[in-house]
């Protein structure tokens, strides 16, 4: 997309927002030459910061194709906000949709206009403890299914260690420095020719997950762990541990009461 169709909501953001991430973070930008220079695509990102989606758009924007984020519909209602999320370009997601797929029809329009649309599949800053990607959602591969555009695989660290996973205060000393690796497209062709199942959904969001992580192991140099975490089964195990908890000293009195006896 070439600069001239920014526009000039996006251009005041950046006006606004590119001084003091130049000012609080380096930079160590790789794989611009993977982001499409035409034609409508999704980025897929990892999200391990409050402060990390102001340092991914100015990657993006510094790559002449701006991201087209989605937001809660609220947010395009009122004031400053509202007025900055619409002059962006901003995607409205109606939550209260009962239709998966009409959630995301405008995303599926952007797309299908030649923007970039930018997905954090996670949902939410990773709960792993190690800040690897968690299990994805699958709205981005649905999308990706349903327009067959590229999905480019995005990781990036460092906005994290500015302002740490629900932090309020932001660690600016010494200096961070922001690193994205932006892989080659991933294949989700083998999905193309099936039905929209949520089991192809679940598989075709694995290997988005995959790709992002294997990107964030080259910026970190290690390893991730074998399996992603799972909010969802964390969740079940804690329910599980607190019911055994609370069964055990119950069974425990049981028992030295018939040793009384």
């Amino acid at each position: 997309m070439p600069r001239r169709r920014i526009g000039f909501w996006y251009r005041f953001a950046a006006v606004l927002c590119k001084p003091p991430l130049v000012v609080l973070v380096k930079r160590d930008w790789r794989g611009m030459e993977n982001i499409p220079a035409e034609g409508g695509f999704i980025t897929a990102v990892n999200h391990n910061s409050h402060a990390d989606p102001f340092a991914y758009a100015h990657y993006q924007y510094n790559t002449g194709r701006v991201p087209r984020f989605l937001a809660k519909a609220g947010l395009f209602k009122k004031g400053f906000v509202g007025a900055a999320m619409r002059g962006t370009g901003q995607i409205p997601v109606y939550r209260e949709s009962t239709d998966a797929l009409s959630a995301f029809r405008a995303a599926i329009d952007a797309v299908e206009r030649g923007e970039c649309v930018a997905f954090y599949p996670e949902g939410t800053i990773t709960r792993d403890p190690g800040q690897w990607p968690m299990i994805g959602k699958t709205g981005a591969a649905r999308v990706a299914l349903q327009t067959k555009c590229p999905v480019i695989p995005v990781a990036q660290w460092g906005a994290n260690l500015l302002l740490p996973p629900y932090a309020k205060k932001l660690n600016v000393l010494p200096r961070k420095t922001h690193h994205v690796l932006a892989g080659p497209p991933v294949d989700l062709s083998r999905f193309y020719d099936k039905e929209m199942t949520p089991e192809v959904l679940k598989e075709a969001t694995e290997v988005i997950m995959a790709a992002i992580t294997a990107q964030l192991e080259v910026i970190r140099g290690e390893r991730a762990p074998q399996t992603p975490y799972d909010p969802k089964q964390v969740r079940i195990e804690q329910r599980r541990r607190a019911r055994a908890h609370e069964t055990r000293p119950h069974e425990k009195t049981e028992q030295e009461e018939g040793h009384g006896k």
